[in-house]
């Protein structure tokens, strides 16, 4: 096991907090030996016989001192009294770890590294378990990381109830004498969250957990349960005064006048997994009540986002009478928000196989039984209205119609992460280019002539750098009352693939899921002598239709950013995103 170097010896302490555990504490003392560090153990008003053995134990380890407080106050009070033991013994810094055993010791070296590296921040396990983990354990984790994104507005911190952790002392001691922190099992996250207000960063250590076989466990689950629940309604309320600050803390960098493809997606889509996990437990409605405080921490930190969804249906109010199916008060970004939030749920249920053909309406049904009988392969213009993802889950397992998506990297690579884990066959048929090219004809010709479909978005402009400028990318048609960039390259691109044109929407205007699929060319034909004419002809009568339904359903909007607005992708920055992807 490496060793720390000696100089560290002076800095850093164990805080060892105790109750009834001599069974594992002595295999505890005998891994972290070798760190050559002091240890404060806490007896936390164990049995009189559990005390007696800690006595011995102890005395084998001359490094080791033992504080005995006289009635059990809970693991929170323990830790919280070797903390300011430490403090006035000079110490700067205290490792706790929990007496169980749990925790694999070796990861410590790794800890105090990071602790040298950041001197101002909590240092923390985060659990990687092994089969041994009781599930209601992971669920409670779950149940808790939701709150603890909430209490903070940030998914920075990924685990708060390790019991593995380095402090810094002056900091702690001072939170702990000035505020009421949990004194039990609430103890881990109520500190760590108040920390976070405090402005203290937490990093974290992968860590291995194992729960040993016939292993004591204190937790009490009527009681600790209670008073966990006391500490996430206390630390929520005292969340809400430091709203402006939080957000303030957490906002992104303004990329207003970045091309759509040079925007990255929000951090935190490991927290869409819990959400399926939960999902996949407990239903959808426990899921939609998980995912409603995520989506108010991105409407309440997406400035940018929020903006363009304003900018939008600024737009769509100025043709609200041609809206039969949303009441106008419903046209907010927060609403707009909740609605991409649900498309997100909607998509991990039609790849888990729970949304089907029968559960949808669409009128045009009986072209849809025509295609596939006839076999034949189609090019569906797709758009961020709606959710293609979902008719094309729909598609595959109620018919065994096979689309191919086309996807840019940079922008879809996170949650077609979450789809995989969600059923493997959901990114098999999705094709990850960073621009349309000859080579991506190619290949989409072989399969739309083997009678599969392929999906091509028509509503954003290519993020490739090398074409000559902006004016070449796109062309301008009216929208919603104003000019709007359309894509030039993927109209090209179904001229050049030479099989019927289709449209497709799938829209949620009234709570229940329509799919529309219209006829929109035979073939899409260009004359070389006539192609920029036929082309503006032939995307305005596109964004005539793109029109129609998002006025049929305009919460279903999904393009974030100001669609009105061009701006030219940075080539450097691609160029660099380029290089990193090639290593």
């Amino acid at each position: 096991m490496p060793v720390v170097s000696l100089p560290v010896a002076t800095d850093y302490c164990f805080v060892i907090p105790c109750y009834n555990h001599s069974q594992s504490l002595s295999n505890v003392l005998k891994c972290i030996e070798s760190y050559k560090l002091t240890c404060i153990l806490i007896d936390d008003g164990s049995s009189p016989d559990e005390t007696e053995k800690l006595k011995q134990i102890t005395s084998h380890f001359t490094w080791v001192t033992l504080i005995h407080l006289s009635n059990n106050q809970g693991k929170g009070a323990a830790v919280m009294a070797g903390l300011n033991y430490a403090l006035n013994q000079g110490y700067t810094y205290a490792i706790q770890i929990d007496a169980d055993g749990q925790h694999d010791t070796k990861i410590i070296t790794e800890m105090i590294h990071q602790s040298l590296l950041n001197p101002h921040a909590l240092i923390s396990g985060c659990p990687v378990y092994d089969s041994s983990v009781p599930k209601h354990r992971l669920i409670a984790r779950y149940i808790t990381h939701f709150w603890v994104w909430i209490e903070t507005l940030s998914f920075s911190i990924k685990d708060s109830m390790c019991g593995l952790r380095i402090y810094p002392l002056q900091q702690t001691c001072n939170l702990i004498a000035n505020y009421q922190i949990g004194k039990r099992m609430d103890f881990d996250t109520d500190i760590m969250v108040r920390l976070y207000w405090k402005g203290m960063p937490s990093i974290f250590v992968p860590t291995k957990v194992t729960y040993p076989e016939n292993g004591i466990s204190h937790f009490r689950a009527l009681k600790d349960n209670l008073l966990i629940t006391w500490m996430h309604t206390r630390l929520f309320f005292g969340m809400l005064p430091r709203i402006p600050t939080l957000i303030n803390r957490n906002l992104i960098k303004d990329t207003s006048t970045s091309h759509w493809s040079e925007i990255e997606e929000k951090k935190g889509l490991w927290g869409i997994k819990i959400i399926l996990k939960l999902y996949q437990i407990f239903g959808l409605k426990v899921a939609k009540t998980i995912m409603f405080p995520v989506i108010i921490y991105f409407w309440l930190t997406g400035k940018k986002q929020r903006l363009a969804s304003n900018t939008y249906l600024k737009q769509i109010k100025q043709f609200y009478q041609n809206v039969p199916l949303v009441d106008k008060k419903q046209l907010t970004s927060f609403r707009h928000f909740q609605r991409f939030g649900d498309s997100l749920l909607d998509k991990l249920a039609s790849w888990q196989g729970d949304i089907n053909i029968q559960d949808i309406y669409s009128s045009s049904k009986q072209i849809f039984f025509e295609l596939i009988n006839n076999k034949q392969g189609i090019v569906l213009i797709c758009s961020h209205l709606g959710d293609i993802e979902m008719c094309r889950a729909i598609a595959e397992f109620s018919h065994n119609i096979k689309i191919n998506a086309i996807v840019f990297k940079k922008n879809a690579a996170r949650f077609n992460q979450v789809l995989k884990e969600v059923n493997q066959a959901s990114t098999f048929n999705l094709i990850e280019v960073d621009s349309l090219g000859p080579d991506t004809a190619i290949l989409l010709k072989q399969k739309l002539e083997a009678g599969e479909w392929v999906a091509i978005m028509g509503d954003r402009t290519t993020s490739n750098p090398y074409q000559r400028t902006p004016k070449n990318n796109v062309i301008w048609a009216d929208f919603l009352g104003k000019p709007a960039p359309f894509p030039k390259g993927s109209f090209v691109l179904a001229s050049a693939l030479g099989h019927p044109v289709y449209l497709v929407w799938g829209l949620k205007p009234n709570g229940r899921f329509q799919v529309y699929l219209e006829h929109f060319a035979d073939k899409l034909i260009t004359s070389r002598k006539n192609r920029q004419a036929e082309l503006e002809k032939i995307i305005q009568t596109y964004a005539k239709r793109l029109e129609y339904y998002c006025l049929m359903s305009p919460l279903d909007w999904f393009n974030f950013f100001d669609f009105w607005q061009l701006s030219q992708p940075d080539p450097n920055k691609l160029e660099t995103s380029n290089k990193s992807n090639e290593k």
